[in-house]
């Protein structure tokens, strides 16, 4: 009984401390990413879809099953003084036939072949599963992050315009500026209190999003995030060797090339079809209580409607074209849209440079300069309020292009099905 109670104590302590080891969810986007893979239920049944495929392959070639008839001959006696009987030794004869059919050479490495290909599909859906998953998260956590450091910036704007209206309000009981200036920061501080709301609606439907690619309730907890995933050195951003990953490794592309597999062997297996199966047989008759003899048989189908099998070898072979012209096309629009994506991050890179080492320190040096001179009446409210507009503007624009290089790069990653 001790032993038990000691137990259930330890389970008590051991389970709040296990719970608090695990890492928080929505601080950053790998621990979502594992979150997923794990708890994800589309994913997880693509992954039960292609296991499902992969045990397809080995039945695929197996032969039929074997075939066994007994005939009792004579069971009914005639012309002796025994009646009817069913046992094999009381009738005028039992013949036992054991049958194995037998497709033509080559046919069951076809259907081997076909399932061999529609396994690779399942695992190249998978794939293409997983990649759209990933790329979905990665793009609503950047969102997720874009609001989260819009409110801040908007929380600690609100907080310099508090200021501001201190500053209007001492000058105003001073005489030296309009009442006019004192209402104006406060309706600034009203616009900015809107937007608060506009940026925490949308925070909770990041949040909803969020929750709904995980598999788990709309309103389960999340941690505002902290951090964005690190952009690659341009040496790894470069387009003729992404464009080879792209060709070797993207899952809408390795489903078609198992399409145009599966389509291969179903054209082979058309033609082989011309040629008949045959069906392989012994029989031995028994007599009494011994077998008296033994038969062989040979039996073939005889593939006589030619004109039913051209025609599906014409099938065969326009789905063989299709296929292949289907995975063309797919190429170009995948080649087409990496080349964007791209071109995307790289404009976005170079905007958020440019904001970070020429927009911003001019517009905090203009902001300073502003209140300076609106502090000793060189400058009117007017242009204190444009010039904390600037600045408010510009850190916006960095948020917004470190958010478009996320999107861009989810993208370049959900094209390669891997990522960089």
């Amino acid at each position: 009984m001790k032993n038990i109670i000691s137990l259930l104590l330890l389970a008590c302590i051991v389970s709040p401390l296990a719970q608090a080891a695990e890492p928080p969810l929505g601080g950053d986007v790998q621990g979502l990413l594992n979150y997923a893979r794990e708890h994800n239920p589309e994913f997880a049944a693509t992954r039960h879809e292609a296991d499902a495929a992969a045990q397809r392959v080995t039945s695929a070639d197996a032969l039929p099953d074997p075939v066994l008839r007994t005939e009792l001959m004579d069971f009914t006696n005639r012309g002796t003084n025994r009646g009817a009987s069913l046992l094999p030794s009381q009738v005028g004869a039992t013949r036992y036939l054991l049958m194995q059919s037998v497709p033509w050479f080559g046919r069951r490495d076809l259907q081997r072949g076909i399932a061999e290909a529609q396994s690779g599909l399942a695992r190249g859906q998978t794939s293409a599963t997983w990649a759209a998953l990933a790329g979905n998260i990665k793009s609503v956590y950047a969102q997720y992050y874009y609001l989260a450091g819009s409110e801040k910036l908007t929380r600690e704007t609100l907080t310099l315009m508090s200021s501001l209206e201190q500053v209007a309000q001492t000058r105003y009981a001073n005489g030296l500026a309009a009442q006019q200036d004192v209402i104006r920061a406060q309706l600034e501080q009203t616009d900015l209190r809107g937007e608060l709301l506009e940026l925490e609606n949308m925070q909770h439907h990041m949040h909803g999003r969020l929750n709904v690619l995980l598999s788990r309730p709309v309103m389960a907890a999340l941690v505002q995030p902290s951090q964005l995933r690190p952009v690659p050195a341009a040496a790894r951003l470069d387009l003729a060797s992404l464009n080879e990953k792209l060709r070797a490794r993207n899952p809408a592309l390795q489903m078609a090339d198992a399409g145009i597999t599966e389509a291969e062997q179903r054209r082979a297996l058309a033609y082989n079809n011309r040629y008949p199966g045959f069906t392989l047989g012994v029989a031995p008759t028994q007599s009494g209580n011994s077998v008296r003899s033994w038969d062989l048989m040979l039996e073939f189908n005889i593939p006589l409607q030619q004109d039913s099998r051209r025609s599906q070898e014409r099938e065969a072979e326009s789905l063989l074209a299709a296929s292949s012209a289907r995975r063309e096309a797919l190429l170009n629009q995948s080649l087409a849209a990496l080349s964007e994506s791209v071109s995307g991050l790289d404009t976005a890179l170079r905007t958020e440079s440019l904001l970070v080492t020429r927009l911003l320190p001019q517009a905090e040096l203009t902001y300073q300069s502003a209140l300076a001179g609106y502090e000793n009446g060189r400058v009117d409210f007017a242009s204190l309020l444009e010039a904390q507009r600037q600045i408010l503007k510009a850190k916006r624009q960095q948020l917004k292009a470190q958010l478009e290089a996320q999107l861009r790069l989810s993208e370049i990653e959900s094209l390669l099905g891997e990522e960089l």
